[in-house]
């Protein structure tokens, strides 16, 4: 055989590797824990189990700050039980990494469980149809990781193919999406379980009068996991399309590695944000768009459907300001920001259900609020943008049997 023939095999041998298609969203699942706290009473709370009630004045702002995210609850992995059996984790700076180790590598894995469960079953196939698996996470680093407890958990097949992704906060969500799209994409036949899952006990502490702006992290994040599974060329008669992801990126803001970060330290995860994110994100937004949309040609932002992280209001508000945006547009990011609080990478997957859902509810002829394309983004420490564009499927009844 000649070298000219092996080269063509190989080609062969590539090619019949690939997908056809685009890689699609095929099924979604969400879950959070069982405790949850309205947001109204939560600066009483905080105090309280912080042993913290005699800074009165720290309190007041709290309560201001909490006010002003237009979150209405948030659900918690933490209770107050908990707490109290574990005193280190309600000082502002107390060992206490174990404490949170102990119960992280354990908890995250299995809420992740849940959404799995309920994404699998909504996709009507065998789990041993799973040939890929990402799992994302900022809580809990441990070896092995959480994506070979979740393969145990789940019993998905010894040879699956996992990628744990650890510590990319709240862009971590865009980043799977673009990770699942390129592995579906590259292997022909594959399913790609995606499950991003997190907690604030990463970070959880008491307040500090030198570090106020700690405060503004205790009155954002929720606990929460999702799942959602992504294939190429799907079978029409067995599964329901509901997004296909047509291209993904990243872009790094310059100057801005210090605005956002989580140092790991022996009292847990150690945050900063700074104020002007927001400002930031908004200044650079739009020529993320244009990059993720010029080869479609499309100009008008109002004509398309919109997944947004709510890092916080302020990050919505500017993002909508800067863009014209009618104010319906970011209705899904808003509710899930009410609704849950800020999710980290999570929280785009729990906006792409709510979306669909909701489209599904108001008879829309698409699973993009009647709209054919949309954008997804995505922010999280770096500062790092993810942009995702998506297409939207007809609504449809979802078809398959249970597994």
């Amino acid at each position: 055989m000649t070298s000219f023939q092996k080269i063509i095999d190989v080609e062969t041998i590539r090619e019949t590797q690939r997908a056809r298609g685009l890689a699609t969203i095929l099924a979604i699942g969400t879950a959070t824990p069982l405790s949850y706290i309205n947001q109204d009473d939560y600066a009483d709370y905080y105090f309280r189990v912080t042993n913290s009630e005699h800074m009165i004045k720290l309190k007041e702002k709290f309560k201001r700050i909490c006010d002003k995210t237009m979150i209405k609850k948030r659900f918690m992995l933490l209770t107050e039980e908990f707490l109290k059996e574990n005193p280190n984790m309600c000082e502002y700076t107390s060992p206490s990494l174990n404490t949170r180790q102990d119960l992280l590598i354990t908890a995250v894995p299995k809420l992740g469980k849940e959404a799995a469960i309920k994404a699998i079953e909504e996709w009507g196939l065998s789990k041993s149809k799973i040939t890929h698996l990402i799992f994302c996470t900022t809580s809990g680093i441990d070896m092995p990781g959480a994506d070979f407890q979740l393969t145990k958990l789940l019993g998905l097949s010894p040879m699956v193919n996992r990628l744990m992704v650890y510590q990319q906060g709240c862009s971590s969500g865009g980043m799977a999406l673009r990770l699942a799209k390129d592995l579906a994409e590259n292997n022909k036949g594959s399913r790609v379980l995606v499950v991003c899952a997190d907690s604030m006990a990463s970070f959880f502490r008491g307040p500090s009068e030198n570090h106020v702006d700690s405060l503004v992290c205790q009155a954002l994040f929720g606990d929460g996991a999702a799942a959602i599974i992504v294939g190429s060329d799907p079978d029409l008669s067995t599964e329901n399309p509901l997004f296909e992801i047509v291209s993904a990126n990243q872009t790094i803001i310059p100057d801005t590695e210090t605005a956002m970060t989580l140092h790991l330290r022996e009292e847990g995860f150690e945050s900063y944000l700074h104020k002007d994110v927001p400002k930031r994100i908004s200044e650079n937004i739009e020529s993320a768009l244009k990059r993720a949309l010029s080869p479609l040609g499309l100009s008008d932002w109002n004509s398309l459907f919109w997944i947004v992280h709510p890092g916080g209001r302020a990050i919505l508000d500017n993002v909508e300001l800067k863009l014209n945006l009618d104010k319906e547009k970011l209705r899904a990011s808003r509710h899930v920001l009410s609704e849950y609080g800020n999710l980290s990478g999570a929280c785009v997957l729990f906006i792409i259900n709510e979306m669909r859902n909701k489209s599904k509810e108001d008879g829309e002829s698409t699973t993009g609020e009647g709209l054919d394309w949309g954008v997804l983004f995505g922010f999280g420490p770096g500062l790092t943008i993810e942009s995702v564009v998506l297409r939207s499927h007809p609504v449809t009844t979802l078809v398959g049997t249970k597994s």
